[in-house]
């Protein structure tokens, strides 16, 4: 059953190969059954009570291109927010234009690309935190060891995605995750509980991953927070249904008060949506 309180997905992608073609240097092609057009989009989140959601512009599909992106913001009529794939050196004009379009940060990919691809982004850091922009980072294992000088130094409020993506075998002492649960503390950091898919070791309900949503819920407590499905599920291992995400969240945060902070306080006050 979908969740009866109202809720705000943070992290999905929007598809749109008919209209937007894809980049033809794409990292990856998504395959027809991983489509996610706005109107597939907006019908997922209508059926599951979730009102508002942050899109993530993919490197998959359209790396830097952002115009499905934007047509998806600016058709939502406010439901939506955006996260772009910007390049390194983007001047501020460029972002005061995307951020007047409905985006709130910029997706740094570092599982992808490597932490030394930012290794030059400490200007467009800085201009992100002058525009009280986010930047969102995906790192895995111990990559933000190396990355978080840059990230401390910068100043910019940073949004980590799908809970570090630590190495699921290595216990929750591992550097990284370490790394990643002292940021609790910055009151300029935020996680995503989402994408265990992406570090579990195991099929779902990946039940690996429940120490380090549990140490994450223990350090960062929902006002720092904020849930997400990854639909449409790109490169997912196996099957993945909406529903049953929303589910576990309740395992994950047993506490109604818990979960509306989760689900709709925190993304509400950080990403700026309107009730």
């Amino acid at each position: 059953m979908p969740l009866s309180e109202p809720a705000i997905d943070c992290h999905v992608h929007v598809f749109d190969p008919l209209r937007f073609p894809y980049a033809r240097d794409t990292w990856y092609v998504p395959t027809p059954a991983e489509t996610g057009t706005p109107a597939m989009l907006a019908q997922v989140l209508d059926a599951h009570h979730v009102k508002h959601a942050l899109l993530v512009g993919p490197n998959s599909g359209y790396g830097l291109d952002n115009r499905c992106l934007l047509d998806t913001l600016k058709q939502g009529g406010g439901r939506y927010k955006g996260i772009a794939v910007v390049p390194n050196d983007t001047g501020l004009s460029e972002l005061q234009d995307l951020q007047a379009a409905g985006v709130v940060g910029v997706a740094f990919n570092a599982a992808l690309l490597g932490t030394d691809f930012y290794a030059n982004t400490a200007p467009l850091l800085q201009r992100l935190r002058d525009l009280d922009l986010w930047v969102q980072v995906q790192i895995e294992g111990n990559q933000l060891v190396s990355l978080n000088p840059l990230l401390q130094d910068s100043g910019a409020r940073v949004l980590f995605d799908h809970c570090g993506r630590p190495e699921v075998k290595a216990g929750v002492q591992q550097a990284g995750f370490q790394a990643l649960l002292k940021w609790a503390d910055s009151g300029r950091a935020c996680v995503k509980l989402s994408g265990c898919a992406k570090f579990s070791a195991l099929p779902c309900p990946w039940v690996d991953a429940r120490p380090y949503v549990a140490a994450l819920i223990e350090s960062f407590t929902p006002k720092a927070l904020v849930w997400a499905s990854d639909w449409p599920f790109l490169r997912a291992p196996a099957r993945i249904d909406y529903g049953p995400l929303q589910r576990w969240l309740k395992d994950w945060l047993p506490d109604a008060a818990d979960r509306h902070q989760v689900l709709w306080d925190t993304p509400q006050r950080l990403f700026g949506f309107k009730a």
